[in-house]
């Protein structure tokens, strides 16, 4: 098949799907927003057999800003614009779409309608609830009436699709309430990138070039990786920071809240996005890795820095809804510990409870290794992708 997978952000699990589809024989175009400044996968063009991945960086030739509603808008606008002429020379059979935003989603799937293409929406998360929950905080009932507008568009672009591809069977309590024909709906959960994460040792070529302190006396790292938001609680870091002198922060990101993030504690270092080559450098240099979700993010979003995190086999301190899917897997797979957004004392305990106990550590971290193992099978994962696409395409 001639498939093109579509994601807004440039996640590197997804690349690891294109790549297992071409090694099938398929050929893949791997669509992604080229100035979005989240992590990225390695997005480079890959041939196996008669297969292959060909990688389509879409540019708007400017800084995008996530700062500002409006501007946001209207630079999702010109990426719509560009993004619709590629599609339009673009030879494929089905189209699958994801981190998308909702007017942009709505153009993709007109096209495929229009063109006799399958389209398969692939709900990472659902954006119109993502923009209530900011609009509200900011516009009142102005915002709720934007909230229900945009779950007006999610709720039809999902009908008009041919597939709707969940990552938690938690999702279908939301599609469920609109309507969707359970037959259309399907669950993969997302995973990581486990085959280009490999477990390496704390002491390796990125720490010795980045980590300052004591490496002999093992100085306790606690380490945030990836895109960090002004509602990602960043003050969690800073408190956290100076309540455990002893213990090195490390933050590896980009966003708002990192460009916001500051502090008199020495031991809290900021360090710009890695390559991921260097990712899995990166996150064995913890003793601790970091992870926060906003509390009205509730049951819809599922952070890939957590599915990074259990590749890497270390233990997680995660500041989450006790709801969210990320939360429950790092609980019920024993690869860390979890508090409620808020409690900045149980986020720090948590961190201190780690720090003291080595062993703990090792042993949440080597259950969080053992997880990624027993669900992350790339192989697996495409053979329920195949069988969606095959079940799609258009005669």
């Amino acid at each position: 098949m001639r498939i093109l997978i579509h994601d807004f952000a440039g996640h590197a699990f997804q690349v690891e799907l294109s790549k297992a589809l071409a090694r099938r024989g398929h050929k893949v175009t791997h669509a992604y927003f080229a100035e979005d400044p989240g992590p990225k996968g390695v997005m480079t063009d890959f041939r196996s057999g008669t297969g292959s991945v060909k990688m389509l960086p879409i540019s708007i030739g400017r800084t995008y800003s996530k700062s500002g509603f409006l501007k946001r808008f209207w630079a999702d606008m010109s990426y719509r614009s560009t993004f619709i002429e590629c599609l339009n020379d673009i030879e494929c059979d089905l189209v699958i779409s994801s981190n998308t935003p909702t007017w942009v989603q709505g153009a993709i799937i007109k096209q495929c309608v229009s063109s006799r293409r399958g389209f398969i929406f692939w709900c990472q998360d659902f954006y119109s609830v993502a923009v209530e929950s900011v609009m509200v905080d900011k516009l009142g009932v102005i915002g709720r009436l934007v909230g229900w507008y945009l779950k007006g568009l999610d709720r039809r672009h999902m009908h008009q699709s041919d597939l709707v591809v969940h990552i938690t069977e938690r999702f279908k309590v939301l599609t469920d309430d609109w309507g969707l024909d359970s037959e259309k709906i399907s669950v993969i959960p997302n995973w990581g990138a486990i085959a280009e994460i490999p477990l390496v040792p704390k002491d390796n070529a990125w720490a010795a070039e980045y980590v300052k302190g004591d490496r002999e006396n093992r100085v306790t790292c606690a380490l945030y990786s990836g895109t960090l938001g002004l509602k990602h609680d960043p003050s969690l870091l800073e408190q956290a920071s100076r309540a455990l002198p002893a213990v090195n922060f490390m933050v590896v990101g980009s966003g708002i809240g990192f460009d916001d993030l500051s502090s008199t504690s020495v031991n809290l270092n900021k360090l710009p996005l890695q390559p991921f080559e260097r990712l899995p450098e990166v996150l064995a240099t913890a003793d601790i890795l970091i992870a926060m979700i906003e509390p009205d993010a509730g049951e819809f979003s599922v952070p890939s820095k957590v599915l990074s995190y259990l590749c890497a086999g270390r233990p997680i301190v995660l500041s989450a809804p006790s709801s969210n899917l990320a939360a429950s897997i790092v609980s019920e797979a024993g690869a860390g510990l979890v508090v409620e957004p808020g409690d900045t004392g149980g986020f720090i305990a948590a961190l201190k409870s780690l720090s003291d106990d080595p062993e703990l550590a090792i042993r949440m971290g080597e259950r969080g290794r053992e997880y990624a193992e027993a669900n992350f099978d790339i192989e697996q994962i495409a053979d329920k992708f195949e069988r969606l696409f095959l079940s799609v395409v258009k005669d």
